[in-house]
């Protein structure tokens, strides 16, 4: 099943009195389960990319086909829903409240959607049990090492069960075992049967994502590997 159709995307911002197009004509299609990686420059638009594809941000101008739904003019809320209902998260810096506990950042998206407390409390501790943090429930962000934190936010980034993943150089800011864990873990996601695509510039990463996406200046320079 086709899960994402971009067809001319184009992203123009205005700076200074000036137009900046971060994004030019862009077309992209991902099958659902797919594991993609996408590469390029500072500059290039792959955040761009990246907002666009997690309903962070709308197109100028083209079409975004997410799950069949075009979603390339929704409104603030209806994004939102969009994103809490089957999009997942993970950034380079983590994002973590710093005063809650590991349990109670997994549980934050849970509270938003109004789960029960006992129910959100016991789907979080699932989570981290996942990770491989079940005795860490109750630590804090800064008692945590850059590789638990990032295992917090992929938790986090799953409670809502997203059918898409999206992590924004997850590993940018680890030393290279907590990397590699990180890496193992987001194939064990994928390998589960949720789209993950990453932004990365981690060559260990990429090396291993069946389709590598490539951009430059704003536009998609080459695709490597088929989609499923």
């Amino acid at each position: 099943m086709t899960m994402i159709e971009m067809h001319a995307i184009t992203r123009e911002y205005s700076t200074a009195g000036a137009v900046v197009r971060a994004l030019v004509d862009t077309d992209l299609t991902v099958e659902a389960g797919e594991y993609v990686s996408i590469l390029g420059p500072s500059g290039s638009g792959k955040s761009t990319l990246m907002h666009i594809l997690g309903c962070l941000d709308s197109p100028t101008s083209g079409t975004y086909h997410f799950e069949g739904r075009d979603v390339s003019r929704l409104n603030r809320t209806e994004m939102a829903h969009v994103r809490n209902q089957g999009i997942g998260f993970v950034f380079q810096r983590f994002h973590l409240l710093p005063r809650s506990t590991a349990l109670e950042n997994v549980a934050t998206p849970l509270r938003f959607a109004r789960w029960k407390p006992k129910r959100r409390r016991q789907r979080a501790q699932d989570l981290l049990e996942r990770v491989g943090l079940a005795d860490r429930l109750s630590h804090r962000p800064a008692e945590l090492s850059g590789g638990q934190q990032q295992r917090v936010a992929i938790a986090r980034a799953l409670a809502m069960s997203p059918r898409l993943l999206l992590a924004d150089e997850p590993t940018g800011n680890l030393d290279t075992q907590a990397g590699a864990e990180i890496i193992e873990l987001l194939e064990e996601v994928n390998r589960e049967g949720t789209t993950v695509m990453v932004v990365t510039h981690d060559g260990a990463l990429s090396e291993r994502t069946p389709r590598v996406v490539r951009m430059l200046d704003g536009k998609i320079e080459t695709v490597t590997g088929l989609s499923r």
